[in-house]
């Protein structure tokens, strides 16, 4: 989503952080591209305005041009600027009312206020425990009630009856009966839409509102709208009250200007942020987070947390062993590949590593892309059992066989083999005496991070199930981690090791991956 900016902000910012001094003039030529960029972004007009502004003004100040290293100071400034604008604290969904809490959701039509709505509460049934009732208020799209009614099916969620020929207003109050007497700790109101705001739609929200008290009303939110982000939030603000934002299509190819726009135009946070199609896709949104990885400097809390989410302990604890003893089989290679696609890829993983953006860069132009690791889980696939744990069996009557079930070639087995090898020596080379490589590596590193309290240095993150995962997390945000990190020089030495038994392959230079055709 950020991508764009985040290239422009930093080739602006790496340019200050070059010079030994900086003038007034450097400021402001500087402060010049940062605003163009913001607006290229989709950034409304009069955000850009006051962020460029406030950034102006503690940035020309005789402490930044006296200070030894001003450019840096300039980045720190437009840094604490950016999480200012985004929100400072980052704000979950509050449940701080009476049973059963109403949530309402507004916004235009297309926006995603249907599939948000299940993916919230399939959130809070999962994570919060709680006993949710979904109800459609939509009855003028075709089929909006049996949607909402079908997500309640795959999420196994509550849903509202269907019943014909009531108003909104009706379905609200019929809801919220209903989840008083089923016992329901939250009601989920998903309301009508347009494709544009006119009176009538305020009006039926105005009335839904005055029925039905929720307590939160989230404004639902494509992050793709652009410049019309701000009418919009104006205007569900002003008229109906909104206490929060959600985008979707935060995993889209837009320019991020409306996330920056829509919270500091409202005031109001955003709450949560869609990052996909699939229902658990849904994220809590960190103004702290998306600002270090807009300036390039990671994002390595939520990549543990989503490890945390994501890793199977057991099989985690399983691989550990194997790996201690120096076994690396292709199998195992099948379970990091499909580990790597859950953490979202190898382009979303290194967008969430420090100083890695530009790597992330090189490896798309070279078309080094998860394709490739899809090309490989079919060659492993296509192969037997006994071929998948001894790959020394495999001639070249075994490989063309592979190849044709496959839909590749003997020279993409090939180079599949050669990367397990690499793999499989690396593996051996992290087991061995003390803990290997592996918690040298971890325990340097967190020195670097400022972290070296922690016990003797960082802890294997791969002995680790995902509760130990989410404590280190919490931790490692409090201790300022990714502020620690934005200076580490070319990301991490020699790949990522051990998250919850994933040992990622050479993201310090990434050996062994093949080179493009």
């Amino acid at each position: 989503m950020f991508d764009n900016l985040q290239e422009r902000l930093g080739s602006i910012l790496n340019g200050l952080t070059g010079r030994g001094a900086l003038s007034e003039a450097d400021v402001s030529a500087a402060l010049r591209e940062v605003r163009r960029a913001l607006l290229e972004a989709d950034v409304a007009l009069e955000v850009v305005r006051g962020f460029t502004d406030r950034v102006r003004e503690k940035a020309v100040g005789a402490e930044i041009l006296k200070s030894i290293k001003p450019g840096q100071m300039v980045v720190k400034i437009v840094h604490d600027e950016l999480v200012d604008m985004l929100g400072t604290d980052g704000e979950g969904i509050s449940l701080n009312a009476a049973a059963p809490v109403v949530i309402m959701m507004v916004g235009l039509q297309g926006s995603g206020k249907t599939t948000t709505s299940a993916k919230i509460a399939k959130r809070l049934t999962t994570r919060e425990r709680k006993k949710v009732l979904m109800a459609s208020l939509d009855t003028r799209r075709p089929a909006a009630q049996e949607q909402l009614r079908q997500l309640g099916v795959q999420t196994g969620v509550d849903t509202l009856p269907i019943i014909d020929g009531q108003s909104p207003v009706d379905i609200a109050a019929r809801a919220v009966q209903a989840a008083k007497l089923g016992g329901h700790d939250v009601v989920i109101l998903d309301t009508a839409g347009r494709t544009h705001i006119d009176e009538p739609l305020m009006v039926e929200m105005a009335d839904i509102k005055k029925k039905a008290n929720p307590h939160e009303i989230l404004l639902v939110a494509d992050a793709l709208t652009g410049q019309d982000a701000v009418n919009l939030a104006r205007n569900f603000d002003e008229r109906v009250g909104i206490t929060g934002l959600v985008l979707t299509r935060m995993d889209g190819d837009g320019r991020g200007g409306a996330a920056l726009s829509m919270r500091a135009v409202t005031g109001k946070p955003v709450k949560l942020i869609g990052v996909g199609e699939k229902m658990d896709e849904l994220d809590e949104f960190h103004p702290r987070r998306i600002a270090d990885r807009i300036l390039g400097m990671g994002d390595i809390v939520s990549l543990v947390e989503r490890a945390a989410e994501s890793i199977d302990a057991e099989k985690a604890a399983a691989m550990a062993a194997r790996m201690a003893k120096g076994k690396f089989d292709l199998n195992d290679m099948a379970d990091q590949i499909r580990q790597m696609e859950k953490l979202g890829g190898m382009g979303g993983i290194m967008g969430m590593m420090p100083g890695m953006a530009g790597m992330k860069d090189k490896m798309a132009a070279a078309g080094l892309n998860d394709n490739i690791f899809k090309r490989q889980l079919a060659i492993i696939s296509s192969m037997t059992k006994a071929e998948r744990a001894n790959p020394d069996i495999l001639k070249h009557s075994r490989k063309k066989r592979i190849a044709a079930g496959s839909g590749t070639d003997a020279a993409d087995i090939n180079k599949l083999l050669k990367m397990h090898r690499q793999m499989a020596d690396m593996m051996k080379m992290m087991g061995g005496k003390k803990g290997g490589m592996m918690k040298q590596m971890m325990g340097g590193l967190a020195n670097k991070m400022g972290l070296g309290g922690m016990g003797g240095g960082m802890p294997d993150l791969s002995s680790m199930d995902p509760k130990q995962l989410e404590a280190l997390a919490k931790q490692a945000e409090a201790s300022g981690l990714t502020k620690g990190m934005g200076g580490l020089p070319g990301g991490l030495p020699g790949g990522l090791p051990g998250l919850g038994g994933m040992k990622l392959p050479g993201l310090g230079g990434l050996p062994g991956l093949p080179k493009k055709k």
